[in-house]
């Protein structure tokens, strides 16, 4: 039986949608999975909708990347 990763937010606070692919650019932005570092760092402490919001902005970061002209 084998688990697969997704991004969707985890109901235990200490999983993550780290992808490990990590590296921060130089706004601080992690280009895996397209969290800030305060965000990164604050994901345990955060509610069930705060990881949401988190998980929507972090998205729109990663098609920013993909995507310049966005």
């Amino acid at each position: 039986m084998s688990s697969a990763r997704t991004n969707k937010p985890a109901s235990n606070p200490n999983l993550s949608p780290c992808v490990r692919n990590c590296c921060l650019n130089p706004d601080d932005v992690c280009i895996g999975c397209g969290r800030t570092l305060k965000e990164i760092t604050s994901w345990s402490k955060l509610s069930e909708q705060e990881r949401q919001l988190t998980l929507q902005k972090a998205q729109h970061r990663l098609t920013a990347f993909k995507n310049p002209l966005i």
